[in-house]
């Protein structure tokens, strides 16, 4: 299995994607929520599931190939004997064992067991897959969850100035000081705050359900998230590492792999077959064999062996066609390997551009937060010594407002696109995040070690079960932000 040198994800320090907000003293951490998701995401928990069903391909098609041993008995009562036998038993019990040794099946056996273990390689990579896939929900469900929480905090202060503003409009328009139009425009720019805030407010109780039901558990107070590791330096770097580590790739590689072994056993049914075999019987007349004979055995055992083969002459074409179509399958797996390694490249260049763009949008962001501060200020600054207009100043604020809501989007935006990268490039699962312990780490290979080579028919698991929590008692969310008061600095990132 591939791993890197990857450092932890999960370090301490500030990034300029993370949030600037205070942390309060006992949030819920970006590593929790992976944890939570990693041992108890039933999506995740299923595919691990599929993958040992998968493992037990390898042992089905290799027990053709292995000796078997049956036995078979009868005990028959003889009603009515035909009156021309004189020796017939009035009734016989028979049981005997039978050994079969299969020696050669045209290389069938061999190249099913060889595509069945490609298989397993397959959804192994195919975990992989499903659990970055996972995690990148839980990022994204994560930054969803700041995000909206931000904009609901930036809408909530946006109500509470324009309410002071219409109020302090208000009672400059009684002493004639401002116009009913500067009241109404107040009045307009109001009433459309309240109802983003709303829209706000529901955007948050949604991310929030969507966090549920990835993670199992309602976000309480969600820290900033931390630094993400080894980003590449550059998109051709990435695309390198994608093609040389991408889960999906390396699946379609494995399956197009089983699928040229698929042939080999196609083509096998043309093949002799041959086996050995080997057999005893005892049967027991009760004393009515030949009845009043004498020297007549009622007990006798018998034993034989022996070699079975088969020669196929002629089957109507039937293996032929079968390892045509086998063949035909083929050649469609290694088609989708290629369109498996067009889909990898895309996502990495996709998400590589839409990383840098975030981080120029932050970065233009910032600078546009900080010139429409300045710029409100000096058109309050203007309008109360009545050089500007309330529109000017109603203007300047929502001005603010966008920027700051860019600038938030822009945050959430650069960290998912970030982290849809190193998924991308096969470095976002858990032992490449490094924030669970090696022997908590789920590894396919050794339920794929515990049951290959049981031969044992007996041998059975524990009755299934699922340990996925479920989230029906979990309260609903709703769109409850900490206020400014009570985390100490302003909402947001």
């Amino acid at each position: 299995m591939r791993r890197g040198g990857v450092a932890y994800f999960l370090v301490s320090g500030a990034s300029g994607i993370a949030l600037a907000q205070a942390a309060p003293a006992h949030a819920d951490t970006l590593q929790e929520a992976l944890t939570e998701a990693y041992l108890n995401n039933p999506s995740l928990l299923a595919a691990r599931a599929n993958q040992r069903a998968t493992d037990e391909n390898v042992q089905i098609q290799e027990a053709p190939g292995i000796p078997g041993v049956s036995a078979s008995g009868n005990y028959i009562e003889f009603i009515k004997n035909s009156p021309n036998s004189f020796t017939a038993p009035d009734r016989r019990l028979q049981v005997g064992p039978e050994l079969t040794v299969p020696v050669y099946s045209g290389g069938a056996i061999r190249n099913a067991v060889k595509a069945a273990q490609e298989r397993v390689a397959a959804g192994q990579a195919e975990l992989r897959a499903t659990e970055s896939a996972i995690f990148s929900q839980v990022v994204a469900a994560y930054m969803d969850v700041l995000r909206t929480q931000a904009l609901v905090a930036l809408s909530r202060n946006q109500v509470e100035f324009l309410t002071v503003n219409l109020q302090a409009t208000s009672d400059r328009f009684e002493i004639g000081d401002l116009t009913r139009t500067d009241v109404a425009q107040s009045q307009s720019r109001l009433a459309l705050a309240r109802g983003d805030y709303r829209n706000a407010q529901a955007n948050l109780i949604n991310a929030r359900e969507t966090y549920i039901e990835l993670v199992g558990e309602a976000p309480d107070d969600l820290q900033p998230p931390p630094p993400l590791p080894n980003l590449p330096s550059d998109v051709a770097t990435a695309v390198d590492i994608a093609l040389s580590n991408n889960p999906d790739l390396i699946a379609a590689k494995e399956r197009a792999d089983a699928a040229g072994f698929d042939s080999e056993v196609a083509g096998a049914g043309r093949l002799p077959r041959v086996s050995l075999f080997a057999g005893a019987n005892y049967t027991d007349y009760f004393n009515t064999l030949a009845s009043g004979a004498t020297n007549v055995v009622q007990e006798e055992t018998t034993a034989n062996a022996g070699v079975n083969f088969s020669i196929p002459i002629f089957q109507g074409g039937l293996p032929a066609a079968r390892q045509r179509q086998a063949q035909a399958r083929e050649t469609a797996a290694l088609e989708q390997v290629i369109a498996a390694e067009r889909n990898t490249i895309a996502q990495v260049r996709a998400a590589w551009s839409s990383w840098q763009a975030s981080l120029a949008v932050i970065e233009s962001s910032q600078v546009a937060v900080e010139a429409a501060a300045l710029s409100l200020e000096g058109v309050r600054a203007e309008n109360s010594i009545g050089s500007r207009q309330i529109l000017d100043v109603l203007n300047a604020e929502q001005e603010l407002l966008s920027a700051q809501a860019q600038l938030v989007t822009a945050r959430r935006n650069a960290y998912v696109a970030g982290f849809s990268l190193l998924a991308a490039m096969g470095r976002a699962e858990a032992r490449d995040l490094g924030f669970l312990d090696e022997g908590v780490l789920y590894d396919p290979l050794q339920n794929y070690e515990r049951v290959k080579g049981r031969v044992w028919d007996w041998g059975r698991d524990p009755e299934p079960e699922s340990s996925a929590s479920r989230t029906v008692d979990i309260a609903a969310p709703d769109a409850s932000v900490p206020s400014e008061d009570e985390t100490g600095t302003e909402s947001g990132y």
